[in-house]
């Protein structure tokens, strides 16, 4: 259980306390609760004599962990905990065959030297600072944790897990830690474990638990995942993932396509959970993205962001926005999350409802730039990782199943490349063309619908025939608006305001005359030659 948690839900702990985050800094979300107080609560702490590294975090023998903050409020230790402990690769030796035929688990600890179980972080502290001066301060960090857990916090009882080849083990703890010579010094650490005669696949593992257990560190606390390992160890179904549902006939009816098209997008989704429509501007990208996401998850669960070529990082998924003090008098930086980020925890909160952000323009931003170290999730979603700040995923951030992603990519927009390899990879792609199904018929279709003439169907085509350039072909979205057809004027309005200006940004500089080239004029002529044309005729 964290300290924040504790204490916003324990009635025991109704006074104030100094809480850091695991990392020993003081939480950038950290607000007074009375508006009178400006102070800064990491000012507050030096002053008390806590001292702080450059980096913000307190020192390691002045802080407490959860566990000692129960004993000093008086309560008893939590009945059970758990604990995943790596030994699939120690050295590039895989440990685990070793620890399941003789009943153990271990650390490495060549350097640490014997030590008593039980052994209090300050002495512990002081020993790694000692013996470990050869490795960075975040490193000693993460060894005083780990060996701490492994010494100290680990009880008789407690639950072990490790994994090895797409496998998970499973035991229960039986002795107190025990330090003593190894070959290689790659298990000095060592407590008994009864390991559970059958091992699990990965794959087995309920989604919450295999998250944690993809965590990159050699001890990783699993007690909030308590209930999904007994699961696993009583051989209990997973509960299904998340899925997309089929698409509905009323929706392909709305939409005047063909519901096989829809529902080849649907799965393309499951599959890749990435979806990239793209195609000239008006070929209804953005339009079809926004149904379909609605029809498949509801709107309360579907979230739109527009990219941009100042579009970052911090826009996209989080990052240190300045706020205003209580006061009005002061100003300071506040981790704020973006709309990614607060889809994802979303997500992660209602496990069995898929949620889907749409991205518009997605071209348009510098995408390894605005997805960073995300662009690994897109394609690894059991995976955790290390975020670009400091957040409260302190073990890793995963991505969830349930989250899928549908962006649009307008191929006439050339002011950006087009996606690297690397995000071509991670979606898959689906063209809206006006040469190609659905597009090309869509306009036609939604004449008859509507029981107006096909003239403008018939415009549009002789128009796309005029343009030599694929990407420039213009789609049917800007002359299906009843308001249009039912106003007298409207079509050549809608021709010089939004289609000509297309086509003049694209021939800018060429000295053509855009107008007399693709105006009215010149469609109505060529469809007047293609219906006198003996060809129309036969």
């Amino acid at each position: 259980m964290g300290v924040g948690h504790f204490l916003a839900t324990n009635p025991a702990a109704h006074l104030g306390y100094r809480a850091l985050r695991v990392n020993g800094s003081v939480s950038p979300d950290f607000t007074w609760n009375d508006p009178s107080k400006t102070d800064l609560p990491q000012d507050l702490l030096a002053a008390e004599g806590v001292e702080f590294d450059p980096q913000g975090r307190a020192a390691q023998a002045q802080r407490i962990d959860a566990a000692r903050f129960r004993q000093l409020l008086g309560l008893p230790a939590l009945a059970q905990r758990a604990w995943l402990v790596r030994g699939s690769s120690v050295d590039g030796t895989n440990l685990v065959s070793t620890w399941l035929a003789d009943g153990f688990c271990s650390l490495q600890a060549k350097h640490l030297g014997p030590v008593e179980a039980g052994i209090g972080r300050d002495a512990l502290q002081a020993i790694v600072e000692d013996n470990y001066r050869a490795i960075s301060y975040s490193a000693r960090s993460d060894k005083v944790k780990e060996f701490h857990a492994f010494l100290s916090e680990m009880k008789t009882g407690d639950v072990a897990v490790t994994t090895a080849g797409g496998r998970v083990c499973i035991g229960t703890i039986i002795g107190e830690a025990t330090y003593l010579d190894s070959p290689g010094g790659r298990s000095n650490l060592r407590r008994d474990v009864e390991w559970d005669d059958a091992a699990h696949r990965v794959d087995e593992a309920p989604a919450a638990l295999s998250s944690k257990l993809s965590v990159q560190h050699d001890v990783v606390e699993l007690t909030q995942q308590l209930a999904e390992i007994a699961k696993l160890r009583a051989h209990q179904p997973v509960d299904p993932e998340a899925t997309l549902p089929d698409v509905t006939a009323e929706l392909a009816d709305a939409l005047l396509v063909e519901r096989a098209w829809l529902q080849e997008c649907v799965e393309l989704l499951r599959a890749k959970r990435q979806l990239i429509y793209y195609g000239p501007p008006g070929t209804g990208k953005t339009y079809i993205a926004q149904e379909l996401a609605k029809s498949l998850v509801g709107r309360e669960s579907t979230k739109l962001v527009q990219f941009h070529p100042a579009y970052s990082y911090e826009d996209f998924f989080e990052g240190y926005r300045p706020e205003g003090s209580a006061d009005g008098q002061g100003m300071r930086f506040k981790l704020t999350a973006g709309p990614f980020r607060r889809l994802v925890e979303t997500a992660r909160e209602h496990p069995q409802q898929p949620h889907i952000l749409i991205i518009d323009e997605i071209n348009r931003a510098n995408l390894a730039k605005v997805f960073g170290e995300l662009y690994f999730l897109l394609e690894y979603r059991d995976e955790a990782i290390d975020l670009l700040y400091s957040s409260s995923d302190e073990q890793g951030f995963t991505l969830p199943k349930n989250v899928y992603i549908i962006g649009t990519m307008n191929t006439a927009d050339r002011s950006i490349a087009l996606v690297d390899s690397a995000m071509r990879r991670r979606f898959a792609f689906e063209s809206l063309h006006p040469n190609d199904e659905p597009v090309k018929g869509l306009l036609a279709r939604w004449l008859e619908r509507e029981k107006l003439p096909d003239i403008a169907a018939r415009r549009l085509a002789a128009l796309n025939e005029l343009i030599k350039d694929p990407d420039f072909k213009i789609g049917p979205s800007y002359l299906m608006s009843r308001s249009l057809h039912d106003d007298g004027p409207g079509m050549e309005r809608v021709w010089r305001t939004s289609i000509l200006p297309l086509l003049e940004e694209h021939h800018y500089g060429e000295g053509k005359d855009v107008s007399r080239e693709y105006g009215l004029e010149a469609v109505d002529k060529l469809l007047d030659a293609q219906e006198t044309s003996p060809a129309s005729e036969e």
